[in-house]
């Protein structure tokens, strides 16, 4: 089975999702141009807060110009007790998955651990910081050994400055998994963002467009050593 028939039922599903949930706190589309990998990215992204916690996914898909590969990653927050308005602790869930053309699948990460959220009172700023275990079925380390558990710490963040004018957010993750072709058992990942957000010029209310940039920095992801690959971006936010 090709990796376009194996991916668009699931990505089809959470655009379905995306499109028929009225009451998303967040959701976006955004396209990105990667100078040094000749690659086009496309990114569906949604965050939804609701009485218990909060739901968080995005899909990835590369092309170059045909599909190459997709990624996509599902978050739940829960929490069943009392938190102040601007923060929280909450149990997380996590799955990440994909698919690569040339590589194979990416490897299958199921993860529950802890997260603490913070926000202002104006929510213009928000951070969070997760320390999960990290489950990697079939993996095999340097030793030649099952490498089946591991950890993944991460943070992320949000700030909307200059009256709503720009956005900075991102996320920066470290995690154990065992990547023999790059002789190494720890990943680096931080996807840092700037946007200048349209909607602000006068008479474009209904214009939810950003146009921004994306620096992907990494150790041991998709290449041996460090990487930074920064991108050309637009935005369309729901």
């Amino acid at each position: 089975m090709t990796l376009t028939k194996r991916a668009i039922p699931f990505v089809l599903t959470l655009l379905l999702l995306t499109i028929t949930t009225k009451t998303l706190s967040a959701q976006n589309l955004q396209i990105h141009y990667d100078h040094n990998r000749q690659c086009i990215t496309s990114t569906i992204e949604m965050f939804r807060p609701d009485s218990f916690g909060s739901t968080y996914f995005f899909v990835d898909m590369d092309f170059q110009p045909k599909m190459t590969g997709t990624l996509w990653k599902i978050i739940r927050e829960l929490c069943f007790w009392n938190n102040t308005p601007w923060e929280c602790l909450s149990i997380q869930l996590h799955y990440t998955g994909g698919l690569h053309l040339d590589k194979g699948s990416f490897n299958n990460a199921f993860m529950t651990g802890l997260t603490y959220s913070w926000k202002s009172d104006d929510r213009l700023r928000t951070w969070s910081v997760s320390a999960v275990y990290k489950c990697i079925p079939g993996t095999v380390g340097l030793d030649g050994n099952p490498s089946v558990h591991n950890f993944q710490l991460s943070g992320n963040w949000k700030i909307e400055f200059l009256k709503k004018w720009c956005t900075f957010n991102g996320f920066v993750t470290f995690w154990k998994e065992a990547r023999p072709w790059f002789n190494s058992d720890y990943v680096f990942l931080s996807e840092p963002q700037f946007w200048v957000n349209l909607n602000n010029i006068p008479g474009w209310d209904n214009v939810h467009l950003s146009i921004g940039t994306e620096v992907e920095l990494s150790v041991n992801y998709f290449s041996k050593g460090f990487a930074c690959c920064p991108t050309a971006a637009v935005k369309w936010t729901f």
